[in-house]
């Protein structure tokens, strides 16, 4: 469905690569797919493949192009989930931003200059939506089992559109001590909607393999498609 297009990067940095899905007609808003360290892999661009059945204009953007550009992993495979996890260390999350903000000004060119622009990002994606929250001026973001967001609450007071984060109870990345901080900073906020998912892991809405878990991935999916018709359409 979909197809790569090229993004100019802020500052004269150069460009990169995005998926970019398109729905059936005119599109009714547009939503950044921010990836997971195993890059714009084939989940990643189902999850934009569904956006666009949807009605919606989904870009996936290569967030790695200055340290492994086009990778792919599968995290099903241990020496992958390895490599990404090594990926994750390397990978500037200020210069990420950067390209998030690139590609929202792509994006709203493509919108033709209105309409409205929401971000959903899983894993290192679900802490750079809160971190596009927090910096640029995006319509709304939906983080899935975002880690360290607890050192990010400093942050807050930026937020000016809505915000929905989903969290595994049972994640592994993100134990119940930064569970309780990201409540405990956040559920006062009238802009900021936390789900927990009692039981489930990180991973747990992949669109394939091993770490899905089909109920708590298509109520936490429902959520989000829900948040975005009432704060994009």
């Amino acid at each position: 469905m979909g197809q790569m297009i090229d993004i100019a990067a802020l500052n004269g940095e150069g460009s990169f690569k995005a998926y970019r899905a398109d729905p059936a007609g005119a599109p009714t808003a547009a939503i950044i797919v921010i990836q997971e360290v195993f890059g714009v892999n084939p989940g990643i661009r189902q999850k934009c493949d569904r956006l666009a059945e949807q009605g919606y204009l989904a870009i996936a953007p290569d967030l790695f192009w200055r340290i492994a550009p086009g990778v792919e992993l599968n995290p099903d495979v241990p020496e992958e989930l390895q490599r990404g996890l090594d990926l994750f260390g390397k990978f500037d999350q200020d210069a990420g931003i950067r390209d998030i903000e690139a590609t929202i000004h792509a994006t709203r060119a493509l919108l033709g200059g209105s309409g409205k622009i929401g971000a959903v990002g899983y894993c290192l994606g679900g802490r750079l939506a809160f971190m596009t929250a927090c910096r640029t001026d995006i319509d709304a973001s939906v983080g899935y089992y975002g880690v360290g967001i607890d050192g990010l609450l400093g942050e807050k007071h930026a937020i000016a559109n809505p915000v929905l984060l989903h969290i595994a109870g049972e994640d592994g990345f993100v134990d119940k001590a930064t569970q309780q901080k990201m409540h405990e900073g956040l559920d006062d906020h009238p802009k900021v909607t936390l789900y927990d998912y009692p039981g489930e892991d990180h991973g747990f809405a992949t669109e394939m393999g091993d770490r899905r878990s089909p109920a708590a991935a298509d109520l936490a999916d429902q959520r989000t498609a829900d948040f975005f018709a009432e704060h994009l359409k």
